[in-house]
């Protein structure tokens, strides 16, 4: 008996913990992790100070990382919704997918596989959209731009079209970027949240 009812148990589904409804998780690349700044001057710090103002507050966990890929992000997540329980889960990958000239397909099979997982966790989604420099060739640029839509209109979630819009587009684009000219300078960060605000304010009530 004792047996059958430790079987029946086993059998028995397993609920995660609900969400944490005042708790973003950031999930993304350099453009999120601060490289080559000061802590506590990328859009991702300015986003949790104006957040933390808020009552009752919110909490932001930024687990980006430079260099990471989609498939990375996919790796990671699992463990991430499971310790932090989000509310809100913003998904800020594929630039480096594209620098490694991944293909296209995969990495919106991660952004889709990303996205579902969240939203099976309870989380709502932003995913934040990137652009490409022309030297990439037309067609893989709009490709790649339009999978970020794709994946969003298939799940429903929010999305910021570009991040750097503002930025890499901008007149002064030339004095908002570091050396590599690929990552913004700090000054060029609060453009990056005005951005992501307004997708992201929404979903906070």
């Amino acid at each position: 008996m004792l047996l059958l009812a430790f079987a029946a148990a086993l059998a028995l589904p397993v609920h995660a913990a609900p969400a944490t409804a005042r708790l973003v998780l950031v999930l993304g690349d350099s453009l999120s992790a601060e490289y080559g700044l000061a802590r506590g001057s990328g859009w991702v710090a300015l986003m949790q100070a104006r957040l933390a103002q808020r009552r009752p507050p919110v909490t932001v966990v930024n687990a980006s990382i430079s260099g990471e890929t989609t498939a990375g992000g996919r790796t990671r997540l699992p463990a991430l919704l499971a310790r932090h329980r989000p509310g809100v889960v913003v998904i800020e990958l594929g630039a480096n997918d594209a620098l490694r000239g991944l293909p296209l397909a995969e990495t919106k099979a991660n952004l889709d596989a990303m996205t579902a997982a969240a939203q099976a966790a309870g989380a709502r989604v932003v995913l934040v959209g990137m652009m490409l420099p022309p030297n990439y060739g037309r067609r893989y640029g709009d490709a790649f731009k339009a999978l970020y839509a794709e994946v969003a209109q298939a799940h429903k979630a929010a999305l910021v079209p570009f991040l750097l819009a503002g930025v890499a587009d901008a007149p002064d684009a030339d004095e908002l970027f570091q050396a590599d000219r690929i990552h913004p300078l700090a000054r060029a960060h609060p453009r990056m949240l005005a951005n992501v605000w307004p997708v992201l304010e929404p979903l906070m009530h």
